[in-house]
């Protein structure tokens, strides 16, 4: 830090404006009971925090846990408080943020339905073959394409191919998993 940033820093900390917004993604280990899902949905709206993405499944039958993976966005404070919050509920057996941790890898999977004349539905194709999205569904009317890539990719995708007859669409929110042999 030069002597002038020391000089302008204030003793109060970094104000809003100069903290720096991040994308964070959480991997939290749960017991798999109900009522779950709705404890952590709670901690972020009670709090005025969004989410940008949310999914759960379960991971071990036998030990009858879930894994939910959440996108949120803010700051290095904000973010540290969310995962201070889930690590002390009752049912939460492990918190990972797996943008801090190192490499990971994240999906999307998206299902869009395209209905239109033919030309549009040819276009659709082309782009859908280009992005290497699967044919799910296809009728003289219309396609089902499956997508599966990262979040980036798949809003990319969507932009391409929504002008040329979007009906329906279903995408999920991202899963993710740390790279290497790191096990949670």
């Amino acid at each position: 830090m030069t002597e002038d940033e020391k000089k302008n820093q204030s003793v109060y900390g970094d104000s809003p404006g100069e903290r720096k917004i991040a994308r964070h993604t959480l991997s939290i280990l749960v017991d798999n009971e109900p009522g779950v899902l709705s404890r952590i949905i709670g901690l972020f709206s009670g709090r005025g925090y969004n989410i940008d993405s949310l999914t759960v499944a379960e991971v071990s039958e036998k030990l009858n846990q879930s894994r939910i993976t959440v996108v949120i966005t803010g700051t290095p404070d904000v973010i540290e408080q969310i995962i201070n919050l889930l690590a002390r509920l009752v049912p939460v057996h492990k918190v990972t943020d797996l943008t801090v941790l190192g490499p990971h890898i994240e999906r999307d999977l998206v299902l869009i339905k395209i209905a239109s004349n033919q030309d549009d539905l040819l276009k659709a194709y082309d782009i859908a073959n280009e992005y290497g999205a699967i044919v799910t569904d296809k009728t003289e009317e219309s396609y089902v394409f499956q997508y599966v890539d990262t979040t980036a990719k798949v809003d990319e995708f969507l932009e391409k191919i929504t002008p040329f007859g979007m009906k329906n669409i279903s995408r999920t929110g991202s899963a993710a998993m740390s790279c290497g042999k790191e096990k949670f």
